[in-house]
């Protein structure tokens, strides 16, 4: 009879792994309320090398353009044959406005060096003039370049050496035409061709002006006060021309214009 014990002992045994199957599984949140859930607020992983949806693409970091750094300049207007000597020692002026047409007229056939043309272009300009000597002025030179279709000119009066410089360089940029020079106190003229700088005026606000080309009428001769006139097309320093283009004071000539460097000014047309 021990066979039907050992059946019964196999059915129990059959039956208690069946119950055992058969129950239920704890929930998630029941079975681990005796262990903290860890949470983080960084954001999901990127994937496919994109960056988390919101959050800023990585760019390369850029490099600062270093600014320019100004370099040797030149500009001259002047070419052969462009200097006109003054036929006396009163026609400065005239034989002046003479090279600034020839330095504006690139044809050879209308340079402008005739002795009866500078007569006649001096008494003009000083029947323009308003001066106690009976020449011819500053005011008077600007007033012929403009009648006769050089201009506009005007005259202008600098109180600092080096800005006038700057400002006569500039002037001669942006004109393509040149500047007149107001010498040894208002006795003498002469005529700024081009210069040389270090930066060019275009590019730079803040520019030295390094060199000067200077048309001189009275060369070969000069003043035993001022000292020789320099050769035609000469590039002279600023401290060589320092030495006869000086300050000039109003109370010779009967005008309004400050003390200072004076300038005849080639201006922009308008």
């Amino acid at each position: 009879m021990i066979g039907a014990p050992l059946r019964r002992l196999t059915w129990f045994v059959i039956l208690a792994t069946l119950l055992t199957a058969c129950a239920p599984v704890a929930r998630v949140d029941e079975a681990a309320t005796d262990r903290p859930i860890q949470t983080s607020s960084a954001p999901p992983a990127a994937r496919d090398g994109l960056a988390p949806h919101g959050a800023p693409s990585p760019t390369a970091t850029s490099v600062p353009t270093p600014p320019p750094v100004p370099q040797a300049f030149a500009h001259n207007l002047y070419e052969e044959g462009d200097f006109v000597p003054q036929y006396t020692f009163d026609w400065c002026v005239a034989a002046s406005i003479q090279m600034m047409h020839n330095l504006t007229d690139d044809a050879a056939a209308s340079t402008w060096a005739d002795r009866a043309q500078q007569g006649e272009l001096w008494e003009m300009a000083r029947a323009r003039s308003s001066n106690s000597f009976n020449g011819a002025n500053p005011l008077g030179w600007a007033q012929v370049l403009n009648e006769i279709g050089m201009g506009p000119y005007a005259v202008v009066s600098i109180a600092d050496y080096d800005e006038a410089l700057q400002t006569a360089a500039r002037a001669i940029t942006a004109t393509d035409r040149p500047v007149g020079l107001v010498l040894w106190r208002g006795r003498h003229v002469a005529v700024m061709s081009g210069f040389e700088s270090l930066g060019d005026p275009n590019r730079f606000p803040e520019f030295s002006v390094t060199g000067i080309r200077v048309q001189d009428p009275l060369h070969p001769y000069g003043s035993a006060q001022w000292g020789p006139s320099p050769a035609p097309n000469a590039l002279l320093t600023p401290e060589q021309l320092a030495t006869q283009f000086v300050v000039r004071e109003p109370r010779r000539w009967s005008s309004d214009i400050p003390t200072g460097y004076l300038l005849v000014l080639p201006l922009a047309e308008s």
